[in-house]
């Protein structure tokens, strides 16, 4: 794997979550913007779980 992607995986989600809960709870309200978080949060953390570099 490339090693800018694991060590981006972190700051991108970190980035892109805040930004994009709040644009989608004011253009479609709570309900999908909650999901939209669920969702993010969830593949976000699945993500970077699959990308971890642990030690031997």
């Amino acid at each position: 794997m490339l090693r800018w992607f694991v060590a981006g995986t972190p700051l991108i989600g970190a980035i892109i979550f805040p930004l994009t809960v709040p644009v989608v709870m004011a253009r479609y309200g709570l309900a999908p913007g909650i999901i939209t978080a669920l969702i993010f949060s969830t593949l976000w953390f699945v993500v970077m779980l699959r990308t971890s570099e642990m030690p031997h």
